[in-house]
């Protein structure tokens, strides 16, 4: 029988920090708790209290702190410190076909990410997990086998099951990976297979299944939880920069992709989604049929700015070569309107351009320094992955 247990869990996206190694408190219990917030915003520095606009699902994805001195986005936050002893070792080649490495560029340079997807066909399309490309403002697939980077767009995905879809740019040929969409049965002989620790190459651990279907609680840093079910739970240790990753069979097919484990403990459960699941969640993709959880397309319509949460619509920093650095609105100006229609917070700003998408153009208005009133129309850019 299934069973179903609240757990505190780690998603298994791993981030590197450039510049500035932020400090993580230690976990109060033994086992790491991660949060899947999408709005974070810094505590300290020069964006303390911004946050960054863009439309779609109104996504406040702030600066994050990144190399400022603020908090780790804690979706891309390694799985902590653990007791534990990883038993993995080089994948072969055999293990890593059609298993690539994804790795993220976090608002526009401030941070990296790393995990692992699956590629599906050879002209390029991937699954992954939809955290580790939340928040990208740029993604690219290395092929291990071959060497080969991609550029790779986010085709469309599905947060609650936490799965994405990417295109590799102007990819052919690619090996792909065998899959076995049969249920995962207690007992059976499994290797989970990652990007481990971003380390750039794939390991394999080796385990077996503890539960076919289980379901898990995310506790979100914002104080909410989210919920995974259905998971298939073993005792292979996967580690971060896994997600994304094969759980593969004893015949070397892939009966899920990973997305979770726990920490913190000397003992590791990881958890997989069923490739089943994540196969069907594509097609409606690659299909184009946005509906229940599934949204088409990667990035919401951006502006460009980042705007002090508690000062109106100040404008506090400007993204290099974004939409409102063409248009002439630099630091310290005010945002009167957008599309027409005047705007008293940042609120409203996510609100107009969240009816718009990248590429459109609209108007916008703001008052600069010296208090000049300016309007202009401008092209909106992509914002970071929602």
């Amino acid at each position: 029988m299934s069973r179903s247990r609240r757990i505190r869990q780690s998603l298994l996206a791993v981030l590197a920090i450039p510049l500035v190694a932020i400090p993580v408190a230690a976990p109060a219990l033994a086992v790491t708790a991660v949060a899947a917030g999408r709005t974070y915003a810094a505590e300290s520095g020069p964006w303390s209290g911004t946050t960054e606009t863009y439309g779609g699902d109104g996504y406040q994805g702030g600066i994050g702190g990144f190399g400022q001195g603020g908090t780790v986005d804690p979706y891309r936050q390694s799985l902590g410190t653990s007791t534990a002893t990883v038993d993995s070792e080089p994948a072969t080649d055999a293990e890593s076909t059609g298993v690539v490495l994804v790795n993220t560029t976090v608002d526009y340079g401030t941070a990296q990410g790393a995990g692992t997807g699956l590629t599906i066909t050879g002209d390029g399309i991937v699954v992954t997990n939809h955290h580790v490309v939340e928040g990208a403002t740029s993604i690219t697939v290395t092929d291990p086998s071959t060497g080969e980077t991609y550029a790779a767009t986010v085709l469309g995905y599905d947060a609650t099951h936490d799965v994405a879809v990417l295109q590799l740019e102007d990819a052919s040929g690619l090996s792909t990976v065998a899959t076995d969409r049969d249920a995962a049965t207690q007992g059976e002989q499994v290797t989970s297979v990652g990007n481990a620790e971003g380390q750039g190459a794939l390991s394999a651990a080796d385990g077996t299944v503890t539960d076919p279907s289980t379901a898990i609680t995310v506790n979100n840093e914002d104080g909410t939880a989210s919920h995974l079910s259905a998971l298939i739970e073993t005792d292979a240790d996967v580690v971060s920069g896994d997600s994304g990753g094969a759980l593969l069979d004893q015949d070397g097919e892939v009966i899920g992709m990973n997305v979770a484990a726990t920490s913190g403990s000397a003992e590791i459960s990881g958890y997989a989604i069923p490739i089943d699941t994540v196969l069907d969640i594509a097609a409606q993709i690659l299909a184009g049929k946005e509906s229940g959880d599934v949204e088409i397309g990667g990035s919401a319509a951006a502006l460009g700015v980042q705007v002090d949460t508690t000062r109106s619509t100040l404008v506090v920093g400007v993204v290099e070569g974004g939409a409102a650095e063409s248009a002439g609105i630099a630091e310290g100006s005010t945002i009167t309107s957008v599309d027409g229609t005047e705007v008293a917070s940042i609120d409203d700003i996510t609100a107009l351009l969240g009816k718009h998408d990248p590429g459109d153009r609209i108007s916008v208005g703001w008052t600069d320094a010296t208090g000049e009133a300016h309007t202009a129309t401008v092209a909106l850019g992509d914002g970071p992955v929602g």
